[in-house]
């Protein structure tokens, strides 16, 4: 079984009782794994499937499928804003670092980065400021910082596109 530091990044249904959850390790990057009975009132992963907490997660890799099963999950810190403006900005985050990684290679610095963000987002409220400083960060560290160039427009450069959900983050944060 993998360990691994993680903040969950993206959940869907797949089934009455289980979820695919999408995480953003230390470890090993972005990884899928299968949530087996989270849906149930009585999982054991009961309240420790919500976006955004940073916890510690065991998982069994997948042998024929990139998508691995999850085992066990430890709350290591909670995203507990109430603000709508800073759970959609963690979204974009979110979004923007599946983009841009590639699964299972791992990125420490861009698990700091996210780590960083979600914190700021817990505690502060939501802006532009953060949102500037987040794309910032994450051009640097990706090595595709060009001097002149806005952040986005290197982002479209390395991936085709930026996420569709960046111009709705700016409405919402413009003042």
């Amino acid at each position: 079984m993998e360990q691994t530091e993680a903040i969950l990044i993206r959940r869907q249904p797949w089934s009455d009782t289980s979820l695919i959850v999408t995480w953003f390790t230390l470890a090993h990057g972005k990884i899928g794994t299968m949530a087996k009975a989270a849906r149930r009132a009585n999982s054991p992963f009961a309240g420790h499937l919500d976006l955004f907490h940073r916890v510690e997660i065991g998982y069994l890799p997948g042998r024929k499928t990139p998508l691995g099963t999850l085992r066990e999950v430890r709350i290591l810190s909670l995203f507990e804003s109430k603000s709508a403006a800073n759970v959609f900005l963690g979204g974009y985050f979110a979004e923007l670092l599946d983009l841009v990684t590639q699964p299972a290679h791992p990125h420490p610095e861009l698990f700091d980065l996210l780590s960083r963000a979600v914190v700021h987002l817990s505690a502060k409220p939501a802006t532009l400021r953060a949102l500037d400083f987040f794309e910032r960060e994450l051009v640097r560290l990706l090595g595709i910082e060009e001097a002149e160039t806005h952040p986005l427009a290197a982002i479209e450069t390395y991936c085709g596109r930026i996420p569709a959900s960046r111009r709705a983050a700016i409405q919402m944060l413009a003042p």
